[in-house]
C-alpha cells in the first residue's frame, strides 16, 4: 500500500497527536513531516502531502478539501498560546504587526479587529522588527510556542480564542486535519485511533517535556487545548471562514 503523506505542524499542541502516530502502527503506513503551520499549509495546497494538521484559514487556498478526524487543535475559551501582544489597548492600535508563521491567527485578528472591537488600523506583513516594536501604538500577532511565558510582559494582552468565544459564544479551532483528496475510511479510522491514543497518554508526554517556570505545561495540554472537533466547533470553523471571506 502506498504510504500516505502527512504534515503535522511543530509546536507543542500537536505533541499529543505526535506522541500518538510515532507509538502506533499508523507510523509504518505514514510519510511524516513536522512544519511551521503555513508550510503544512502550503504543502497541501501543493499536493506535496495528503493530509496536512493545517490551519483552517488555508482551506480557502484548497479546491477540494475534507476534514479526516475527530480531532483538531481548537480552544473554548482561553488557549494561552495565541496572542495579541500591545503596549496599549487595542482600539488605540494604529499598526498590528502580523505573525510570520500563522494564516488562521493572523485572519482571526483581522475578523476581531474589523467585526468585534471595530477598530480601523494598519496591518503590516514581513515587518523587520516584527515582535519586538516599542512603539507605544504598535501591537503584534504571536502564535505557539514563541509565546510561552510573555503574557507579564505587555500592558495590554489579547487571548485571540477567548475574544472570539466573546464575539461568537463559540469555541475556536486552530487548525484541522484537512485532507486535499478522497482517503479511504479505513485509513481514516486507524489514524483517528493513533490520534485518540496520544490523547489518551498526554500524562506520559508531559513526563518526557521540558518544564518552564513561567509557562504551565500541564494545563496547556490538559485543559487549555480542547482537542475535540465538536458539532460547536465545526459550525465555529464554518462561521469563521464565512467572515474571513468577507473582509
Amino acid at each position: 500500500m502506498k504510504k500516505i503523506r502527512i504534515s503535522a505542524v511543530s509546536y507543542t499542541n500537536t505533541k499529543p497527536f505526535l506522541y500518538g502516530i510515532q507509538n502506533t502502527p499508523i507510523t509504518d503506513k505514514i510519510d511524516l513531516s513536522i512544519d511551521i503551520p503555513a508550510d503544512c499549509a502550503q504543502k497541501l495546497i501543493d499536493d506535496k502531502v495528503d493530509i496536512g494538521l493545517i490551519p483552517v484559514a488555508a482551506t480557502l487556498n484548497l479546491p477540494e478539501w475534507n476534514i479526516v478526524s475527530d480531532y483538531c487543535i481548537g480552544a473554548s475559551g482561553p488557549v494561552n498560546s495565541v496572542f495579541i501582544f500591545s503596549n496599549c489597548d487595542i482600539r488605540e492600535v494604529k499598526t498590528l504587526q502580523l505573525d510570520p508563521e500563522s494564516r488562521t491567527s493572523n485572519n482571526l485578528a483581522k475578523v476581531l479587529v474589523r467585526n468585534f472591537w471595530k477598530t480601523s488600523l494598519q496591518q503590516v506583513s514581513g515587518a523587520p522588527d516584527y515582535a519586538s516594536s516599542n512603539d507605544p501604538n504598535t501591537a503584534f500577532v504571536q502564535i505557539g510556542d514563541r509565546t510561552f511565558g510573555k503574557k507579564d510582559k505587555y500592558p495590554f494582552v489579547y487571548d485571540l480564542s477567548e475574544e472570539w468565544m466573546k464575539f461568537t459564544g463559540l469555541p475556536f479551532v486552530f487548525a484541522a486535519w484537512i485532507a486535499n483528496k478522497p482517503i479511504p475510511q479505513q485509513f481514516m479510522d486507524e489514524f483517528n485511533t493513533s490520534l485518540k491514543f496520544g490523547l489518551d497518554h498526554r500524562d506520559l508526554l508531559l513526563k518526557t517535556l521540558l518544564q518552564r517556570a513561567d509557562f504551565d505545561l500541564d494545563d496547556y495540554l490538559m485543559h487549555k487545548l480542547d482537542f475535540n472537533l465538536t458539532e460547536d466547533k465545526k459550525k465555529a470553523l464554518y462561521l469563521f471562514l464565512d467572515y474571513i471571506k468577507a473582509l
